[in-house]
């Protein structure tokens, strides 16, 4: 069976998974710099290291309910593939799984294109827990 290393995190009560090759690093949550005429989604800048990178809020970009941010919120960090890292706004990044592919299923026609596009598929974990597999350079290119 094939497999795939996912970081899981949530967005309120759901869980959500991206793979972790797409992912740099997982930093604390820091306030960024914001930016005058930016979408409602984009918290700002920040200076990671050296780079400056945009901040998306993924609730706001999913139209959900934006909480407060507190001590566990994390940005995830990624490359787009177009030498440009973008951070993603998420509640708590819990943890590092592996699945087997074959227990990712399409999302299904009911759901708009438009959410469809940023949707890989919706998986099982071991444990029974489900997650939504996400496509962050997906979420990005629209930027």
């Amino acid at each position: 069976m094939e497999t795939m290393q996912l970081v899981i995190f949530r967005l309120n009560e759901q869980e959500y998974g991206v793979d972790i090759f797409n992912v740099n690093e997982i930093v604390p949550y820091m306030n960024p710099t914001k930016i005058p005429n930016s979408p409602v989604y984009v918290e700002g800048v920040l200076n990671l290291r050296g780079h400056v990178i945009p901040i998306i809020n993924l609730k706001r970009k999913f139209n959900l309910e934006d909480s407060a941010t507190n001590d566990n919120t994390r940005i995830i960090v990624t490359d787009t593939g177009r030498k440009n890292m973008v951070g993603f706004v998420v509640d708590e990044a819990s943890e590092v799984t592996t699945v087997e592919k074959d227990s990712i299923e399409p999302i299904s026609e009911v759901v708009s294109n438009i959410s469809r596009k940023y949707i890989s598929g919706v998986g099982n974990m071991a444990n029974g827990r489900m997650f939504i597999l996400l496509n962050f350079n997906e979420l990005y290119k629209e930027e």
